[in-house]
């Protein structure tokens, strides 16, 4: 793949990111809400955009997902004292190995008989 692709996707996480930790803020402070719609449009776009450079929609999709889950959980434990325990790692271990089996499965196709 292109580093372009690489950097739309990239700033398609960390969009999503941004949205969804300002999702939180805009619990006490209602004027957060103007970032979470533009960080979930911006992050939908450059979805968009990564998937017209060609990378697979499964796979696209899980690099931001299993990064998306993987940043907020440990961002939201540093900004807003939200717990990060060990059962949680391993769930976020278990995501990042699912996401690299689809990537390894995109690039191995099976044959057809």
């Amino acid at each position: 793949m292109r580093a372009r692709t690489w950097v739309l996707l990239a700033g398609a996480v960390l969009s999503e990111v941004t949205a969804t930790l300002a999702l939180r803020a805009a619990n006490d402070r209602p004027g957060w809400f103007v970032l979470v719609v533009a960080g979930y449009a911006a992050a939908f776009v450059l979805l968009a955009a990564v998937l017209r450079t060609g990378l697979s929609l499964g796979v696209a999709y899980g690099l931001w997902a299993a990064t998306g889950v993987t940043l907020t959980a440990v961002a939201g434990a540093f900004l807003f004292a939200e717990p990060l325990t060990p059962v949680m790692g391993g769930g976020i271990a278990l995501v990042v190995a699912g996401v690299l089996l689809v990537e390894l499965g995109a690039r191995h196709p099976r044959e057809e008989r």
